[in-house]
């Protein structure tokens, strides 16, 4: 599914303008990027999931074409853990914990 579907099923179950829609979910994605990227903060979303801050530590690697070895600085990267009820969701069962 990819964003332009995400707006087409917003529209069609809300009935607001597709130019609404498309600047209200801009404006959703920005928020989530800014806030793991400038502030470094967590996103977290009750029965969906939580998008979070990793960070790598500086490693060496090889390169083996070059037969030469180099290092890979630190780094922040994003990810997605979702949320237990979703998982469970997914798979069919019920989740009765609480989330």
């Amino acid at each position: 599914m990819t964003k332009a579907n995400i707006i087409e099923e917003i529209v069609n179950q809300t009935g607001v303008a597709r130019k609404d829609v498309s600047a209200t979910v801009e404006a959703f994605m920005d928020v989530i990027k800014s806030s793991l990227i400038d502030k470094k903060e967590n996103v977290y979303l009750r029965g969906f999931g939580s998008f979070i801050v990793k960070h790598r530590a500086e490693k060496t690697a090889r390169n083996i074409s070059k037969n030469t070895t180099i290092v890979i600085p630190a780094h922040d990267f994003p990810d997605f853990k979702p949320a237990k009820s979703f998982v469970a969701k997914m798979r069919g069962e019920d989740f009765a914990g609480e989330e």
